[in-house]
């Protein structure tokens, strides 16, 4: 039985702990995440980019991530520019391309 990597560990973690992110739309991915460094880079989009509060998010992930996992040792958290949904997660739907509808839904 191999170890998950602590890419994977730090993606589940996300999942676990963040659902706050998803709820109101955001997504988060882990770019970095180096084993011998213990360096990680956390990026967030969709409705993260231009959130007032994603820097209370990014706050609290980088020091969560510290305080539970041994090995990390520092947290680098981005937030995508307008447009860009950091979309190479597969791990609980929190990635992907924004659809935007480009005819009325004839309701206003």
């Amino acid at each position: 039985m191999s170890e998950k990597s602590l890419a994977e560990r730090v993606e589940q973690w996300m999942v676990g702990q963040m659902p706050i992110i998803q709820m109101h739309g955001g997504t988060s991915v882990v770019r970095e995440a180096n084993e011998e460094t213990g360096e990680v880079v956390v990026e967030l989009g969709g409705t993260c980019s231009g959130c007032g509060i994603s820097n209370i998010t990014a706050d609290n992930i980088r020091r969560d991530l510290i305080m539970d996992f041994d090995d990390v040792t520092d947290v680098t958290v981005r937030t995508a520019s307008s447009g860009d949904n950091g979309a190479s997660t597969v791990e609980g739907g929190r990635g992907g391309e924004l659809k935007h509808e480009t005819e009325s839904a004839g309701h206003f």
